[in-house]
């Protein structure tokens, strides 16, 4: 009975600081991604609203990340003061030996583990799948506050842009110059006497052009040069696609796409292996979960340690530091093919592994 409430106990003083810990290392990366939301959010005009449902999207997708750390940090800490306060000493004192103490972090690692796996492969990619398609909607709707007078805007619908001046009345661009490239074999150069950017805002597409007045076309195709004069023509901005057939990264797919897609003879080369490291990153991010939670209470239980809390956060965070390190190293070379996928994705977690167990040695 001892034993049951120490580890409840121990438990429920590990449970706020996880909590705390996935919302510090929520905002350090929201933090990351501030000065990159901004200046998209003034180029596109974006409202308040949408910006805080971009920061959610965002926060979703980066769950899975979260919780190994935020499991990591709260183990250190708690053990690491009931060590502090000798609390560690007087529960052994009472024939609490160390698989007992090490219950609680257990359990909370496996719920965590168990969360994580299914924030990986559903939830996660529904917020990333959900970000996308906002920008895509956003990049679209917003295009008119991308174009500035004089300056040549490159990346504006994979065209290059410029006007000469801007009516701030009617909106209407003054010397109109585009090159699109948008294919390679036949790229198109437009120059016009005005245009006028036409979107409509009622459609879930977004969809954008810009009809030009006045102008000639000059295309270039191997050794032919085709010159086209017109009185009014439309440079489509955005094509009109669904929600449902709007291509997906990686990122976006869930555990049933990453199974169908990695399964489907079609795919080969480069993207099937990127589907792969998808695939086993999740799966070894997750099992992170419960090898952190082990981790963290080994090098947390230090029955002669009288540091400050402070000792136990940034031993934490060095160890995460260094995990995606290595982890970062690892994945580089899935990516080039220097290893195998599995193996290179699974290598950090197996050098931790020992880390974790040659530390359960010492304190047992």
């Amino acid at each position: 009975m001892g034993g049951f409430r120490a580890s409840r106990y121990i438990f429920f003083e590990m449970l706020p600081s996880f909590l705390l810990g996935v919302f510090i290392f929520i905002s350090i990366l929201l933090m990351f991604q501030a000065l990159r939301l901004t200046e998209f959010m003034l180029v596109h005009g974006v409202q308040l609203g949408e910006a805080i449902r971009i920061m959610s999207y965002l926060a979703i997708s980066f769950l899975p990340v979260i919780f190994p750390m935020s499991l990591l940090f709260s183990t250190i800490l708690t053990y690491g003061r009931l060590s502090q306060d000798s609390e560690i000493v007087a529960m052994r004192a009472l024939g609490l030996d160390t698989k007992t103490l090490m219950v609680p972090a257990l359990v909370l690692g496996i719920i965590v583990t168990l969360m994580s796996a299914q924030t990986s492969f559903n939830l996660a990619p529904w917020g990333n799948r959900k970000f996308e398609v906002l920008i895509h909607q956003m990049k679209s709707l917003k295009a008119s506050a991308t174009i500035k007078a004089g300056v040549f805007s490159e990346g504006l619908f994979d065209l290059v842009f410029y006007t000469n001046e801007i009516d701030s009345k009617t909106g209407v661009l003054k010397k109109v110059f585009i090159f699109d490239e948008r294919n390679p074999e036949a790229p198109l150069t437009i120059v016009a006497k005005e245009g006028e950017l036409l979107q409509d805002e009622t459609l879930p597409q977004n969809k954008s052009l810009l009809r030009l007045k006045e102008g000639n076309i000059h295309r270039t195709q191997t050794d032919n040069y085709t010159k086209v004069d017109f009185n009014s023509f439309d440079v489509n901005l955005s094509e009109p696609v669904e929600y449902s057939e709007k291509r997906k990264t990686p990122l976006s797919y869930t555990f049933k796409d990453l199974g169908v897609a990695i399964d489907d003879p079609k795919i080969t080369g480069k993207h099937k292996r990127k589907l792969k490291i998808e695939y086993h990153r999740r799966l070894a991010i997750s099992i992170a979960c419960l090898l952190f939670a082990i981790l963290g209470f080994v090098m947390g239980t230090r029955t002669n340690s009288r540091s400050a809390k402070s000792g136990g956060v940034i031993l934490s965070i060095g160890v995460i530091v260094v995990y995606w390190i290595l982890y970062v190293v690892f994945e580089g070379m899935a990516k080039n093919g220097r290893l195998p996928v599995g193996p290179s994705i699974w290598t950090t977690n197996l050098v931790f592994f020992g880390v974790m167990f040659w530390r359960y040695r010492k304190v047992t």
